[in-house]
């Protein structure tokens, strides 16, 4: 019993230490495109919060079945809407370091990498270059 008490006592201790920047949780910025997306790991999920090249993207669900597979949260699985698939496919999640996370998902012999960088929050939007006077 002792124990138990003691293990629970560390667990409350040490969970509120954890940062946000340890976590999923957040918003996202991918690699190359203008894309943001939320990561809300308590839901399961991640849906497109921005995507300038596709605007009518906003609000769609990117990952589901979002699940951790370690106990330190750094590696994840769950399903990844593979656009030119136009289908969800299973994909490894993983924090590689505080504010970068990494999409892996395989098709077949191929698999393909997505890199993301969290951000504090979406950045304004800007006029196209044209539009500018």
């Amino acid at each position: 019993m002792f124990k138990l008490v003691t293990r629970i006592a560390i667990a409350v201790v040490l969970l509120p230490s954890l940062s946000l920047a340890e976590t999923l949780e957040g918003v996202w910025q991918h690699e190359d495109d203008p894309v943001w997306i939320q990561m809300q790991p308590g839901k399961g999920l991640a849906t497109i919060l921005r995507n300038d090249n596709k605007p009518d993207s906003a609000g769609f669900q990117l990952v589901r079945g979002l699940q951790s597979e370690a106990s330190d949260g750094l590696q994840w699985t769950g399903e990844v809407y593979a656009a030119a698939l136009g289908k969800y496919k299973d994909a490894e999640i993983t924090l590689v370091e505080p504010d970068v996370m990494r999409f892996k998902v395989k098709v077949g012999f191929i698999s393909r990498s997505v890199t993301w960088q969290r951000i504090a929050a979406l950045p304004d939007k800007t006029l196209p270059e044209k539009a500018l006077p």
